[in-house]
């Protein structure tokens, strides 16, 4: 019998009867295998309309459109197929951002704004009954290996065979802006966390409450990445799902986790959001630093600091 869903607090969503032996009270999706062909990128939010056509020299040096680097890490995961949601009358945008990956693309119109979920679920004709690689077009990532976020991810989904988000260790500052998991470390997976709870945007005191997760550094939780492997069940729970529900994504996952094994994965580098305050600038910087460039960008960086100091 699976557990309850309950919403306990402002935007929570959590597991009832959760315990320490809930991973063995997981119901499997039979017949899936964890291969991933497909990518759906949501861009139809109020904001991504506009960041994801941004441009920010890359770590090669080339100038390239937000979008452009994102579709450059999913295409180095090793997915075939990228599908990109649009509010209506954005396409011809999208393309021209996309550069020479355009062709590449399939665009699938939000008719409405529903919300996040309801942009996830306009792609299930894509997905089909395949799991996929989803990211948001308003986060840059930069992994600190020589493998990519989106290569650590699958690499990940693959050998587990299930569902994972990406996550990484957020100042509670930053909860406003991001969706956040709770959940136990996978015994001698250091990097590993089996979901029990995920909550939309927590303030600090639910946060405290339900969100601690032994280990991290006092006052930080595990925040989305804005980087999932998802499978098939992701479709047919926002299927299954209320308009509200639909407007975030996190308490389908939450339903996700008491269906089927579901991760988070710590990945070995950074995700920028590129909608906060100087998330741009704060992208520009870290792709610069982690480029070909490196030293001529910091030589500039202590100019300007100098001459901050001598005004």
């Amino acid at each position: 019998m699976k557990a309850p869903v309950s919403k306990t607090g402002m935007g929570l969503w959590s597991i009832e009867g959760s315990n320490p032996s809930l991973s063995a009270n997981f119901q499997s999706r039979e017949n899936v295998t964890v291969k991933i062909n497909k990518t759906v990128i949501t861009a139809a939010g109020k904001e991504q309309q506009r960041l994801p056509l941004q441009r920010l020299v890359d770590r090669d040096g080339v100038a390239k459109s937000a979008l452009q680097i994102v579709l450059e890490e999913v295409v180095a995961a090793g997915t075939d197929e990228i599908a990109v949601i649009i509010r209506p009358g954005d396409e011809e945008d999208f393309r021209r951002a996309a550069g020479p990956l355009a062709p590449r693309l399939q665009f699938i119109v939000q008719p409405a704004p529903l919300g996040y979920g309801h942009a996830l679920r306009c792609a299930r004709s894509f997905t089909g009954n395949a799991p996929f690689l989803h990211l948001v077009s308003d986060h840059l990532c930069v992994s600190s290996t020589p493998q990519r976020c989106a290569q650590q991810l699958v690499a990940v989904a693959t050998a587990e065979n299930c569902a994972v988000s990406a996550v990484q260790a957020t100042r509670e500052n930053m909860l406003p802006y991001y969706g956040v998991i709770g959940g136990r470390r996978v015994a001698q997976r250091p990097h590993l966390y089996e979901i029990e709870t995920v909550a939309e945007k927590p303030t600090p005191t639910e946060a405290e409450q339900q969100l601690i997760i032994p280990g991290l550094r006092a006052g930080h939780y595990l925040c989305f990445f804005g980087m999932h492997v998802l499978t098939p069940t992701v479709m047919d729970l926002l299927g299954e799902a209320s308009e509200q529900d639909c407007r975030q994504l996190s308490p389908t996952l939450a339903k996700l986790a008491q269906r089927e094994r579901y991760l988070a994965c710590e990945i070995q580098g950074h995700r920028y959001n590129l909608g906060v305050t100087y998330g741009l600038l704060t992208a520009q910087l870290a792709l610069a630093l982690a480029g070909q460039d490196r030293d001529e960008v910091l030589t500039q960086l202590l100019e300007l600091l100098a001459k901050q100091k001598s005004t």
